[in-house]
């Protein structure tokens, strides 16, 4: 597989197949080389700012535009229904989410999403979800569109195929995709398949403002991929499906051709994928901490300034090397929520119960912090130059809103761990007005 590098670039591609399959010199000629058809595809207002609009133009063999009525389609567990069950304002922690069994249940991404926590509403272009997905069989002639907003997918187990209109992607766990409101596609697997994916209602991801950090660091614009064209012509008679998710439901319209028949494109809105091993970390290196947020590798922002719809945040391999200091994360209470998850390894503050493919979720204002067994260690720890979180993959999705648990999450899932709370039990007093 091919890609091109670069963030928000302005990408020209074409299959090798069809050489000048691209207009020259403008976007909708009379006549398309190759008897192309010309569609644009907008992830922004025409009248956005320069620097916020989005647009790709793609030519293709057929429009997208030819396709039978769309009709509801009950299946899997997607919600934005965020009073389906009462609030939980409590610690939550889910043991890893069961992936069925191919032989008892086949199941591919789309039947495999659940919907975990969220909040805002997709008609009134505000809010984010959190799903999660386990799938254990490709999709076949059948592809999915979210035009609610974008997704942020992030692989745990397994890798992911992603053929897209724009071209193919291979994601591995330890990478990340994004794939953009309104974009086709469909995910082949190879084997049992795990992942998270954050969703956003309204907003675009894009790469943090660096401040006083400079020009370089944290997630490098040139490291993010985005696929060449590739397109496949080919008809199915027994029937295409395309799947929209369109206000937080499923819907399902039938075609008699693949989707993924675009000869070339050029633009800026277009699918992506990044490695985290990629990650230029920035840390403390005297005293103390600095604040998660120096682990940011996406944010999509509201529209009250450093103040995010959602953060995708990192915890990857690092050096700490900060003296007289509680090195592992501290106590805290956040008028953010933050949702966990874990790709590989141990999280250095919460070394059992866990676990890749579970999650956790601390609410707004709800306090946390490292276990008993962590604060007890490295309160005596002997502070030297150490490797911190080696072999390992945390990540979080932060937000601005106040998620609210579905009753999958709670109930239906039988992964929340009831026992979460306990990990904190063991924590005593160590006061002594006597001694400073």
């Amino acid at each position: 597989l091919q890609y091109m590098s670069g963030f928000g670039n302005e990408h020209v591609s074409e299959d090798p197949r069809c050489p000048g399959a691209l207009p020259e010199g403008q976007n909708n000629p009379q006549v398309c080389p190759y008897g192309l058809y010309a569609e644009q595809l907008s992830g922004s207002a025409f009248t956005c700012p320069r620097p916020t609009n989005k647009r790709s133009w793609l030519y293709r063999i057929l429009p997208s535009v030819c396709h039978k009525p769309f009709k509801p389609l009950e299946e899997g567990h997607l919600t934005h229904d965020w009073d389906e069950i009462e609030p939980d304002p409590n610690q939550l922690r889910w043991k890893p989410f069961e992936i069925p069994k191919a032989p008892q249940k086949k199941m591919d991404f789309v039947s495999g999403l659940h919907t975990l926590c969220g909040a805002g509403e997709p008609r009134g272009r505000n809010g984010i979800a959190v799903h999660i997905f386990v799938c254990n069989t490709s999709m076949i002639d059948r592809c999915l569109y979210n035009s609610d907003g974008d997704f942020l997918i992030v692989p745990q187990q397994g890798k992911l195929l992603i053929t897209t209109e724009f071209g193919k992607m291979l994601v591995e766990p330890n990478e990340i995709c994004v794939i953009q409101q309104g974009m086709r596609f469909s995910v082949e697997v190879f084997g049992e398949t795990r992942g998270y994916i954050l969703e956003v209602y309204g907003a675009h991801f894009e790469l943090p403002d660096l401040g006083p950090i400079g020009a370089n660091g944290l997630a490098n614009p040139r490291d993010f991929l985005v696929p060449v064209a590739w397109y496949e012509d080919r008809q199915v008679p027994g029937g295409y499906t395309v799947i929209s998710k369109y206000q937080g439901k499923l819907f399902a319209a039938q075609q008699d051709y693949s989707p993924f028949n675009v000869v070339a494109w050029h633009g800026n809105y277009t699918p992506y994928k990044y490695h985290l091993e990629k990650f230029m970390v920035i840390n403390a290196v005297a005293f103390d901490h600095a604040d998660p947020s120096i682990f940011t590798v996406l944010t999509a922002k509201t529209t009250r300034a450093g103040v995010a719809l959602a953060d995708f945040v990192i915890f990857p391999p690092r050096w700490g090397v900060a003296n007289n200091t509680f090195r592992p994360p501290y106590y805290h209470r956040n008028c953010m929520s933050e949702f966990m998850g874990l790709i590989k390894g141990h999280y250095e503050a919460k070394e059992e119960g866990f676990q890749p493919g579970g999650g956790s979720l601390h609410s707004m204002m709800t306090p946390h912090g490292p276990d008993a067994d962590c604060f007890e260690k490295a309160s005596k720890a002997k502070l030297e130059p150490e490797r911190v979180a080696d072999g390992t993959m945390a990540f979080m999705f932060e937000s601005s809103l106040s998620l609210a648990v579905t009753k999958w999450g709670l109930q239906t899932s039988n992964r929340l761990d009831k026992n979460y709370y306990k990990c904190w039990e063991p924590l005593k007093s160590h006061f002594n007005p006597k001694c400073k």
